[in-house]
Formats: C-alpha cells, structure tokens, sequence
C-alpha cells in the first residue's frame, strides 16, 4: 500500500508539473519585447458574432494591408502601425509611431474606438445585420483575431483576448 500511495503521489508531481509548463508555454507571448513590452493591462472581449465563414489568414493580412494602403493615401501619417502575426495571422498588433499620444490606457482604447469607423467603412461589417452597433473588436472577431495587443511601443501595453 505504502509504495501504491509513493507511486501516486510521483504520478501526480509529474502530471502538475506537465500541466504547469504547458500552461507557461500557452502564457509565453513571442511578440512581447520586440514589437511591444509585456503588457501591463489585459482584458477579454466577448462578442456575441460569429467568426465569418469566409475568414482567414488572408483576409487578415488583407485587412492590415488594406488598412495601411488607405492611410498612405491620406495626407498626415496616422500615428500607429498594424500588423498581423501569429502562425495564422489571428493577433493584431497596433504600435503608436510618436511620443506621448496613445500613452495611457485610455488613449489606447480611444484609438480603437477610433479604429471602428475604419472597420465600419468594410464590406464585411457592412454585411452584419447591425453594423451601427459593433465596434472595431467585433470586426476583429468577425475576421478572426483572436488577440489584439495595443501599445505606445514604448513603455505601455494593453492586450485583449477576443471570444
């Protein structure tokens, strides 16, 4: 009985152990500190839509590439880049390009309020049944992101799970 109860209490180091570095290697974030720092702040968005049939990694990396040929057309720089990352482009990240404008959480989450009207402007969007009601993470979902990841690109990161 005494060596069942050592072979089960091994089992049970091994299986906790198993668990916590698989749950270390789900944690660890490849993208912070090189595109942005660790991220301070986090938060999960549930949106009630489903992720569009017709959505993936190309419809991201068009989005992004799509996003940047508007602003290039415009006659002020935007402030911020986006890029899409990930195995199948399902994290967006979005990087201020200045000092001192998108350096505090709220100024990050104003930037994706602002972000909506772009994301309305979309075909995808405008397909929904209440596009007047969404907002950029729900355009964000609809195409598949799963994380979106908003920075200063100096010192402040905030990073949203998208349900």
């Amino acid at each position: 009985m005494k060596r069942f109860q050592e072979l089960a209490a091994a089992s049970i180091v091994s299986a906790t152990l198993l668990l916590a570095s698989q749950s270390a290697a789900i944690a660890f974030d490849a993208h912070a500190g090189y595109y942005y720092p660790e991220p301070q702040t986090n938060e999960v968005y549930i949106s009630e839509l489903p992720v569009a049939n017709d959505a993936q990694k190309r419809s991201r990396a068009a989005f992004v590439i799509g996003l940047a040929a508007q602003h290039s057309k415009q006659n002020h720089a935007a402030g911020y880049h986006l890029f899409a990352k990930g195995g199948d482009l399902e994290k967006l990240i979005i990087v201020a390009t200045g000092d001192g404008q998108y350096d505090t959480l709220y100024r990050l989450r104003a930037l994706l309020a602002a972000l909506t009207s772009l994301a309305r402007s979309t075909e995808l969007f405008a397909r929904s049944n209440h596009p007047h009601e969404l907002n950029f993470l729900d355009f964000c979902k609809l195409i598949g992101f799963k994380q979106v990841t908003v920075t200063n690109g100096k010192d402040i990161a905030h990073q949203i799970k998208i349900r």
